[in-house]
């Protein structure tokens, strides 16, 4: 009987031992209506499965990384099962698509003492669940059960479009390091990847017809020191994506219900293309990929017929390796100065009969005709543009998305004109800018000031469109531009934990934001899970 018993006592002990750790609905971005109730909490641990709809492929994707992520938390890892009836399981997570769920990411979280639902009308609206239920998980739970308080959550992102920008061009990153953004994305509610692919200081994406963007366009022979100095480190500096590489990265974002939008910026912000193809400008060169930062004269001549040969062949492989419904197409800080002295540019513009007024000049005329040409060649292959807000400049496009970067004015202006907005105003959502006031405690940066406590307090809807005016606005973006970010670590610096109070700005409904009640409750768990994920942040945002 002893050698009966022995073994007994040891695993009745070890059950006793187990720690049990409590489950918080404190969670980044906040859900929009949480109701706790009186029933007993439910108690994952180990034993615990996780129940999906069998066949149903990305359901169980959504199993496995809800397994995953659990596993992140405590070490162990649950089962995963496929069901035929839900109401046959006990002590399960259940995932469930349901029609009735509001909202194509919207979903319903419910926790009673036998299990816990997490109910979407849509697969992403099950992830999204997935994600509340991650994060209320403590980041590190290490081998213990935890119990999860009675709750009903329905929840809906306010904005369609949540999106966040990343610039490779300036400074470039591995396919591995793009992939943790994703993965930093999904953890923030994210679902939009504006991927910044080329501009004057590199070309970062293999197009196969021009082999030479890549070959001599992605490469410098060295980088400003400093705020352009005049003086130059002379280090070669390189790198790009390899149209497979692109295709994986764009399958990684899709299992995570992330679209990538590339941009691939015109006419300006192309140095590096001619660099690699001087026929392309309007005085033929020659041309260095540039290694300074700022705005270079150097464009694409809109004169040019081979310019918009070249910008349908570019956009043809570009639509081969995203299949998004936008593209961005840049249109910013395209100077004018070579059209104006060009013999090509000026019998275009003759040829368009284009003409200066009080509101725009004919170069500005002539940029509009390269966007509509661009935007006309997506159109007819079932594609929409996106573009800055200089392409109000000179007659936005008929079907144009607008990114408000330079402030409000141009998405108000554009939502005036019923045009679809994405706000990123510089002065709240450029985090390349400074987030603390003692810049000398900081990695250098390209300067401002967007402090935490500003990001939050941003409202996209401007009081000075009207409600109907407001359904134009249809997201928010916050943009990391790396001139002055080398690392990936420093990247993650600039961003963490901006993007915590992004992320309640694009998912939360703004009766339920509280900046107290974040820095206080939620904010401090959101960090624990940089912690864990070892990802680089700043511990000092103002």
């Amino acid at each position: 009987m002893k050698k009966l018993f022995l073994p007994f006592v040891a695993v009745l002990l070890a059950s006793c031992s187990t720690v049990v750790q409590e489950a918080g609905y404190q969670v980044i971005p906040r859900p929009n209506n949480v109701t706790l109730t009186q029933e007993e909490p439910f108690k994952l641990d180990k034993h615990t499965l996780i129940g999906f709809p069998k066949g149903d492929e990305q359901m169980k994707r959504n199993a496995d990384f809800l397994a995953g992520y659990v596993e992140e938390a405590t070490g162990y890892r649950p089962y995963t099962r496929e069901f035929t009836d839900s109401k046959l399981l006990v002590d399960a997570v259940i995932l469930e698509i349901d029609p009735n769920v509001v909202g194509n990411e919207g979903y319903q979280l419910t926790v009673s003492s036998s299990n816990i639902f997490i109910k979407g009308a849509t697969p992403a609206g099950v992830f999204y669940g997935i994600q509340t239920l991650r994060k209320s998980i403590p980041a590190v739970a290490t081998d213990a059960r935890i119990s999860f308080p009675a709750v009903t959550i329905t929840d809906a992102p306010r904005f369609a479009y949540r999106g966040a920008h990343f610039d490779i061009s300036r400074h470039f990153f591995t396919p591995e390091e793009v992939k943790t953004y994703l993965d930093m994305m999904a953890l923030h509610n994210m679902n939009t990847f504006h991927w910044h692919l080329s501009d004057d200081q590199g070309w970062r994406i293999e197009i196969k017809k021009y082999p030479l963007l890549t070959e001599i366009g992605s490469k410098r022979s060295g980088t400003v020191i400093g705020h352009n100095t005049g003086k130059y480190d002379d280090i070669p500096y390189g790198g790009f994506f390899t149209q497979e590489q692109i295709k994986d990265v764009v399958a990684y974002a899709a299992e995570r219900y992330i679209t990538v939008v590339p941009e691939i910026d015109m006419p300006g912000h192309m140095q590096a293309a001619l660099a690699a193809y001087p026929h392309l400008g309007c005085t033929g060169g020659p041309y260095e990929v540039w290694r300074m930062w700022g705005i270079s004269e150097e464009v694409l001549c809109a004169g040019n017929d081979s310019v918009l040969t070249f910008i349908d062949d570019v956009l043809t492989e570009i639509m081969e390796m995203f299949p998004s419904e936008y593209i961005h197409v840049g249109g910013d800080e395209c100077p004018k100065v070579r059209w104006e002295k060009c013999p090509k540019c000026q019998a275009r513009i003759k040829e368009l009969g284009l003409k200066s007024d009080k509101q725009h000049t004919k170069e500005e005329r002539l940029q509009s005709f390269v966007i509509n040409h661009a935007e006309k060649f997506l159109n007819n292959h079932g594609r929409q543009i996106i573009g800055w807000d200089e392409i109000l400049e000179g007659g936005v496009a008929p079907n144009a998305t607008v990114m408000s970067w330079r402030g409000e004015a141009g998405g108000i202006e554009a939502a005036k004109m019923q045009h679809d907005v994405i706000m990123v105003p510089n002065d709240y959502f450029y985090f390349d800018y400074y987030q603390c006031r003692d810049k000398t405690k900081e990695p250098e940066a390209i300067g401002g000031y967007v402090p935490l406590s500003k990001v939050y307090s941003y409202n996209p809807m401007p009081e000075a469109l009207t409600p109907e005016q407001h359904h134009y606005i249809k997201g928010v973006q916050a943009n990391l531009w790396t001139e002055y970010i080398p690392t990936f670590a420093q990247a993650q610096y600039m961003l963490l934990p901006r993007w915590s109070a992004l992320a309640e700005v694009q998912w939360t409904q703004q009766p339920q934001r509280d900046y107290t009640q974040f820095t206080t409750e939620r904010l401090p768990r959101m960090i624990e899970f940089y912690k864990r994920n070892g990802w680089n942040y700043c511990d000092h945002s103002e």
